[in-house]
């Protein structure tokens, strides 16, 4: 697979079709692509079946029909499902093919992918993403990516259709570390907004006002200028579940013992979310950890 994957020598398959792989796919349609598309509710691919996307049964069918294929599922375990299994990506995939898991995971499957993949002649690129719904709809995802710099520069017109910050950051796993180091800053970043709004309603004040007063000041912040909002609202809706953001944290905790850094933060912050999934919100969105201060 030689040069720039752009819509005239590219066929996409995109697995994954929920929250933001839907929009990202979407996007990439709207940029000209070529689309075959399997989600396992078929529900959410009926909108792109009807702009021309050719629906597929199962990962192992959609393989052998693009030469660019990309994942956007739940969980590592789901990862490693997709790829590894028997009638999985690496075992149905053309040799050439390039492999991206947008998916946030484990930097350590991450690696395993690309190892087995090139054992295939199979190309592997890790490239999470952060911006949530509505950066997937509108197409200005920061997307963080690790693999081999030319099979990189090859997927940017890619990548380009979905997001506007793309950052090469090294081999195999890196875009997964780099993912780690956006989620421990969200995650005490979400106590911080959590906690201000329940003490500006406390201390008697407006929280739309105090969101206006800070919002463009040294506390701003994605987290504070876009769901503070919600949060005022009572708009508990996902962006990105909370389930998922349990699993990124967990992954950046057992990564973050694994290299020897005492994360404070990130660890309590693990500790919250997971009471407020006992308490039957794993399905809502991050920005619900504000009902553990109500």
């Amino acid at each position: 697979m030689e040069g720039s994957l752009t819509p005239e020598r590219a066929v996409v398959g995109f697995i994954g079709l929920g929250v933001m792989g839907g929009s990202m796919a979407r996007n990439l349609h709207r940029a000209g692509y070529k689309l075959h598309v399997y989600n396992r509710s078929r529900d959410k691919a009926e909108e792109l079946v009807r702009l021309g996307a050719v629906w597929h049964d199962s990962p192992g069918d959609l393989a052998p029909h693009a030469n660019v294929i990309i994942t956007m599922v739940g969980f590592p375990q789901d990862v490693a499902e997709v790829y590894l299994g028997e009638d999985g990506l690496l075992a149905r995939a053309k040799p050439g093919t390039l492999l991206i898991d947008m998916t946030t995971s484990s930097p350590n499957l991450a690696q395993i992918i690309y190892r087995e993949a090139k054992k295939r002649s199979l190309r592997a690129l890790d490239a999470p993403v952060s911006g949530g719904d509505v950066g997937a709809r509108e197409g200005r995802l920061s997307i963080m990516v690790g693999g081999e710099a030319a099979d990189f520069e090859a997927a940017l017109p890619v990548f380009q259709a979905m997001g506007t910050n793309i950052v090469y950051h090294g081999g195999a796993g890196a875009g997964q570390n780099a993912k780690m180091c956006n989620q421990i800053a969200i995650a005490s970043n979400m106590m911080g907004v959590c906690e201000a709004i329940a003490y500006a309603r406390k201390a008697g004040l407006d929280p739309e006002k105090v969101l206006q007063s800070i919002g463009s000041g040294a506390a701003g912040s994605w987290s504070l200028n876009n769901l503070g909002p919600r949060i005022v609202r009572g708009d508990f809706e996902p962006g990105f579940y909370v389930k998922h953001f349990i699993k990124d944290m967990k992954i950046a905790l057992e990564t973050a013992n694994e290299i020897g850094l005492q994360a404070h933060g990130l660890k309590l912050a693990s500790e919250l979310y997971e009471k407020l999934a006992e308490m039957g919100e794993g399905n809502r969105g991050t920005q619900a950890l504000y009902k553990l201060y109500e």
